[in-house]
């Protein structure tokens, strides 16, 4: 065999910045949801088993403590309140008034809830000293947790420091805790619902409340009545009392103002009398009116010395006419006389004597009419005076007879409302006494109360499904946990979401038992026809992406060891002679296993011997025949393998082989140990990064690609390897879509070609 010549130059190989090719990932909301579905399917049908154990196993414990749990046994009895009692006579209710609405039912339903009416209960039946509710011997019917716990646990020492104050308490409060009161709706219908561990117990304490409720109504009516009937009393005596001091005070009013019926005789007299007084003033005034003018004419005309014949009221008297025509004949007889006999004819005297005669009477009678019209005028006022003065004693007896029909008038109404109030008390006394004897009660009992034949509580089956399915849920959600709490690689979506870098290939973890070193050669070996393709396709996926740059050097890493990354190296090496020239560096200078996998002696010379220039290229560089690679094993263990690497010696072999071969591939320790990789990336053109599926967390991985893009290096893609097919089928759904499926499809076989030499 011809072996190339040994290098001249000492040019590094320029770093090539990288470049993330991100997967498409869901653009719209439906994908997102759909993707979020996926990856919920796949955490459930992942921990499925653990999910199902947590829900067996909550299952089984609450089977368990279902059935430690003592029975409760539930008994109810019902009762209809009667809202429209008839009642035996016509009176209110003196203590409450019955209403139909839905307030009065629920003051009921809380009256039957309330401390007194279970204070009421528990003296009369005596349940201080009841085996079902006494603190101090509460008995065990059945399995229960008393009888599998300590009793200091349980709390159970203070059962004998109960004071009877305190015991009744604690009595009372577990009786109303154990009560039910229930409205039924649109009725008036309420149900007293009583539970225990005693069964017998519980149906009597339902029957129990629903009779002491009703006595219990029943008395406070009957104390009400008596206490109203008490009362009335009181009132009565005061009220008959009174009634007889003012019908006695109205008789010695009567007596002294010596009143028989002011009403009937002395109110009528006097208003006659006022009457016919007032008649009597008017025609007094207008005769007194008549008369004053009468004189007032007179009296003018004497002032006036004018003939006082001319006052019509002289002229009107009869006697006045009667002289005056007298007067006039007498003169006319004179005229006649005058013209027939001379002045001293006897007949002419006689008639001048008659003439004068009738003058002088005339004269004489209007005299005696000025008297008269004086004394009438004079008479008429005294009249008037005396009328005036009698009407005016009228009406101040009438006032007087008014004020004490006043007084008579309060009297007598203080008499009828006494008398009325005293007829009214007397009635109502006499119905209340009646009605406390004849009392319909507030409510009967529809359905008494029976002993349950099945227990109450705990509905065990239902418990337990409950149960169950909430341990289901509770496993699903601790499967969702694990598997978002899961910070480890498993699938190409996680290479992209968590590492943000592309997919170089994914490789199956090869069942059964794997002889030493067949792993590192298991494509040529034809092991795992699923392996073999997914090489397969990791050696498409290097070539076509160096088609316009070639990537001549790659370098395997990881992050730490055990994550395969020798045997990716190696297989890659294979996969990648078939076609081209390739050449396998074991660049892994302290754990060394290329040369020991691939069949070269591990004391012959390698990397370190060639790169130090102890010993001739072509002594350092072995040819497998049968797998058709070159492969330069480590060599001799240097002291000090990083400063190795960074010698211009090792830049001169990397020149050197780059010349010679297609494709350098180079097996490097784990990043996150040694900083070799590092050095070794600055002569590569690519870097492929090796992450053990399930195991690696991406955290670490992150800062390996972190330390490589530092470092200027370009990351070629990641591979994923010793990835569990079935699992993956079952969880992530490759299945017979997964890169590695399609061996099995198409039965590739392990035939190689092209061997070089």
């Amino acid at each position: 065999m011809n072996h190339p010549a040994a290098p001249v130059l000492p040019v590094a190989t320029p770093a090539v910045q990288a470049v993330y090719v991100p997967v498409e990932r869901p653009e719209h909301d439906a994908d997102r949801l759909a993707e979020q579905l996926r990856f919920w399917r796949r955490s459930i049908s992942k921990h499925k088993w653990s999910a199902l154990g947590l829900a067996a196993a909550i299952a089984l414990l609450t089977t368990l403590i279902v059935f430690v749990i003592q029975p409760t046994y539930r008994s109810t009895a019902t009762l209809m309140l009667e809202s429209n009692k008839s009642k035996v006579v016509s009176i209110e209710e003196v203590y409450s008034s019955m209403s139909s609405n839905r307030e009065y039912y629920q003051t009921q339903a809380e009256i039957l809830k309330s401390e007194e009416l279970a204070r009421r209960i528990v003296a009369k039946m005596k349940l201080v000293d009841h085996p079902a509710l006494d603190p101090r011997q509460q008995q065990d019917t059945g399995l229960s947790l008393k009888k599998l716990l300590p009793a200091s646990w349980l709390g159970e020492d203070d059962a004998g420091k109960y004071s009877p104050a305190s015991l009744q308490a604690a009595v009372i409060g577990r009786v109303k805790r154990e009560l039910t009161i229930e409205l039924v709706r649109n009725s008036q219908l309420i149900k007293i619902s009583y539970e225990s561990h005693d069964k017998e117990f519980a149906a009597n304490a339902a029957n129990w409340f629903a009779d002491g409720f009703i006595e219990a109504d029943m008395d406070a009516r009957l104390a009400m009545t008596q206490k109203a009937g008490s009362w009335l009393t009181e009132r009565l005596t005061g009220l008959r009392k009174k009634l007889e001091e003012s019908e006695k005070s109205l008789q010695q009013f009567r007596e002294r103002e010596r009143i028989i019926d002011a009403k009937g005789v002395a109110q009528s007299g006097a208003s006659k009398q006022l009457e016919q007084l007032s008649g009597g003033l008017v025609a007094a005034r207008q005769k007194r009116a008549e008369a004053e003018a009468a004189y007032q004419q007179v009296q003018s005309a004497q002032k006036a010395k004018t003939d006082i014949e001319s006052i019509p009221a002289i002229q009107k008297s009869p006697i006045y006419l009667q002289l005056k025509s007298a007067e006039s004949g007498a003169e006319s007889r004179l005229a006649d006389a005058a013209k027939k006999y001379g002045p001293d004819h006897p007949k002419r005297q006689t008639a001048d004597a008659e003439f004068r005669a009738a003058r002088e009477n005339t004269k004489r009678q209007i005299d005696t009419i000025v008297t008269s019209i004086t004394k009438e005028y004079e008479l008429a006022h005294a009249q008037e005076v005396s009328v005036e003065r009698a009407l005016a004693q009228s009406k101040g007896d009438i006032l007087g007879m008014n004020r004490k029909e006043y007084e008579l008038g309060v009297l007598e109404r203080e008499v009828a409302s006494n008398k009325s109030l005293y007829e009214m008390f007397t009635t109502r006394m006499k119905e209340t006494n009646v009605a406390g004897d004849l009392q319909s009660p507030i409510a009967r009992v529809v359905d008494p109360a029976v002993v349950s034949s099945s227990a109450y509580s705990p509905k065990k089956f239902r418990i337990i499904g409950i149960a169950s399915v909430v341990g289901l849920i509770l496993g699903i959600m601790l499967a969702l946990l694990l598997e978002y709490l899961d910070n480890t690689i498993k699938s190409a979506e996680d290479v992209d979401t968590k590492l943000r870098e592309s997919l170089l290939g994914q490789l199956p973890r090869i069942k059964g038992k794997i002889e030493t070193g067949d792993l590192q050669i298991a494509f040529v070996k034809d092991k795992d026809p699923g392996f073999s393709e997914a090489i397969r396709s990791i050696r498409t996926g290097v070539m076509l992406s160096s088609i316009d740059a070639p990537h001549k050097v790659l370098l395997v890493t990881s992050s730490i060891p055990g994550e395969g990354k020798t045997s990716v190296a190696t297989n890659m090496a294979l996969a990648l002679g078939q076609v081209r020239k390739v050449c396998l560096i074991d660049a892994d200078m302290r754990r060394p296993t290329v040369a020991k996998v691939l069949g070269v002696d591990t004391s012959s010379k390698g990397l370190s011997n060639m790169v130090s220039g102890s010993d001739p290229t072509a002594d350092c560089m072995h040819f497998n025949k049968e797998l058709g690679i070159h492969i330069i094993p480590s060599g001799v263990v240097p002291p000090n393998p990083l400063e190795l690497l960074s010698s211009i010696r090792f830049a001169e072999a990397m020149k050197w082989l780059e010349e010679k071969f297609d494709v350098i591939i180079i097996d490097s320790p784990p990043l996150q140990l040694v900083s070799d990789p590092l050095i070794l990336s600055q002569f590569s053109h690519s870097v492929v990064y090796v992450v053990k599926a399930d195991s690696t967390p991406y955290q670490v991985v992150l800062g390996g690609l972190e330390r490589l893009r530092d470092a200027k290096a370009h990351v070629l893609g990641i591979v994923i390897n010793q990835i569990d097919r079935e699992k993956a089928d079952r969880y992530y759904g490759y299945g017979k879509y997964s890169a590695y499926g399609y061996g099995k499809r198409y039965s590739y076989s392990s035939g190689y070609s092209s061997k070089r030499t």
